[in-house]
């Protein structure tokens, strides 16, 4: 007979109304999810997942169906989750980070809602096990991706206290945040693998974007069907929309790719480095480049040198190729009385970047930047009309933040990340967006931004198809490999004139 679990308050004591009304796609998805044990919530980013899961809670506590809700989000976002509780509900989280006496009486409060970030959670495994043996909890993951490696610490974590909790829901704009096979763990920690099975390997072999797919005809049919299998399988449970189907009438987002010579110098030192690297990244002929972190890590380089060579070489004092029009670019937003956001991968390009930039009114964040610090600079810019640049790193500040004060994104240098340039560009286009959004994607001629974008197009299809966005017929007409023979191509120097 399974233990009667009291109620810790009193559901008259609590207002557990919302604050102010739902779009229709938003009321949607909490009346799809608010009965299952478990969902994913995979809503394209910009169409305001926080509010979901906010009157998903809201919804449990009220109708009694748990006790308590834990909201597990990244460090950076704990603040904007405060506020968008307070904005959105009546409830005042408790608070559950690295101050474990603290967390002891909140462990014991009747506290209906907690708020602690990824690694709080990690480092209170053992007490939160016990605390969720002792009352119904309800747990969201917001920016699910976090877990995405089945092999992370954090990760195996979390799927050890699945179980434990009596409502899981997984949130992410982009549950596929890089490759197909990302989804695979975040599924799991709901379901235990029973739609996507519990063998990540097995899971990963059909679906892994390979650089030789383009030299297999067989290979890319084989892969395609595998990706447009995997939606159904979760379709049960998950709810996905995006800005088109959820019919959210935004201002027009125009990207767009600009080429750009490298500066003198800055050629003859990427030439250099490239002739370097393909003698370790390729074998046999063949670019050895595919779940090789070393390799990556050396291309890595490359994008450096395409960005800004003061990053490998501190003797490097011309401006970078790419710095003449990014001024450009910042100046013409400013003279029209908009605001700018610029994207770059390397915290020290981005103190340089805010110092060059800063006769137009630069903050800057970035992953060495506290959170106090970094919380400021981001009021600063919302706010302040003397502060209309804003140089950041997506791995500092892509996720979870509204930046609809801005209508330009620049991305001086991007990752191989479909996560950090999706994410980081809808910081911009999204729900209160009044202006037309324009993204610019500097690319250094004849290098190895011309992969970074090539590579990032083909994983962006990939993942719509993965995740239902768009049909297989769709995809079929889209898709490119081209990437593959690309890198070999640049590293063979075939492309540099």
């Amino acid at each position: 007979m399974e233990p009667e679990h009291p109620r810790l308050r009193r559901r008259s004591d609590l207002n557990l109304t919302a604050r102010h009304n739902a779009f229709a796609y938003q009321l949607q998805a909490v009346e799809a999810a608010k009965d299952l044990l478990y969902a994913a919530i995979f809503h394209e980013q910009g169409l305001g997942k926080t509010k979901i899961g906010v009157d998903l809670a809201l919804e449990w506590l009220r109708t009694d169906a748990v006790d308590t809700v834990v909201v597990v989000t990244k460090l950076s976002l704990v603040q904007n989750w405060k506020e968008e509780l307070e904005q959105h509900s009546r409830l005042k989280p408790r608070v559950l980070d690295q101050n474990r006496s603290a967390n002891f009486y909140a462990f014991n409060s009747a506290t209906p809602l907690f708020l602690m970030h990824y690694e709080a959670m990690r480092s209170e495994e053992r007490r939160l096990g016990l605390f969720l043996r002792t009352r119904r909890v309800a747990v969201i993951l917001d920016e699910s991706q976090k877990i995405k490696n089945p092999d992370a610490e954090l990760t195996r974590s979390l799927h050890r206290l699945a179980p434990l909790f009596a409502r899981r829901v997984v949130m992410s704009g982009t549950p596929i945040a890089n490759r197909p096979y990302d989804l695979w763990s975040q599924i799991y920690f709901l379901d235990q693998g029973k739609s996507l099975g519990e063998d990540f390997e097995n899971f990963k072999t059909g679906l892994d974007l390979t650089n030789e797919l383009w030299q297999s005809d067989a290979a890319q049919q084989n892969f395609a069907k595998e990706l447009g299998s995997v939606f159904g399988r979760i379709s049960s449970f998950a709810i996905r929309e995006t800005k088109d189907s959820a019919g959210i009438e935004l201002p027009e987002k125009r990207v767009e790719n600009v080429p750009v010579p490298l500066e003198a110098r800055q050629r003859r030192l990427y030439d250099a480095i490239r002739t370097e690297l393909a003698a370790v990244v390729t074998a046999d002929g063949e670019t050895v480049l595919d779940d090789s972190e070393s390799a990556l890590k050396r291309l890595l380089r490359l994008v450096q040198v395409a960005s800004n060579p003061r990053l490998v070489d501190e003797s490097y004092t011309a401006k970078p190729g790419k710095f003449g029009k990014l001024h450009e670019l910042v100046q013409s937003a400013v003279v029209a009385g908009d605001k700018i956001i610029v994207w770059t991968s390397f915290v020290d390009n981005a103190d340089w970047l805010a110092a060059e930039l800063a006769s137009f009114g630069s903050v800057v964040v970035h992953g060495r930047t506290n959170i106090d610090t970094r919380n400021a600079a981001i009021h600063a810019f919302k706010h302040d009309p003397t502060i209309t640049v804003l140089v950041a790193t997506p791995g500092a500040a892509k996720e979870g933040l509204t930046l609809t004060v801005a209508n330009h994104a620049v991305f001086y240098d991007r990752s191989f990340s479909l996560d950090d340039y999706l994410q980081a560009q809808d910081r911009i286009h999204r729900i209160s967006q009044k202006q037309i959004c324009y993204v610019w994607n500097l690319i250094g001629e004849n290098s190895i931004d011309e992969w970074v974008d090539a590579l990032l197009g083909a994983k962006r299809l990939a993942a719509q198809l993965a995740q239902s966005d768009i049909s297989a017929a769709d995809y079929a007409r889209s898709a490119n490999y081209d990437f593959g023979r690309l890198i070999a191509e640049i590293l063979k120097g075939e492309n540099n004139g």
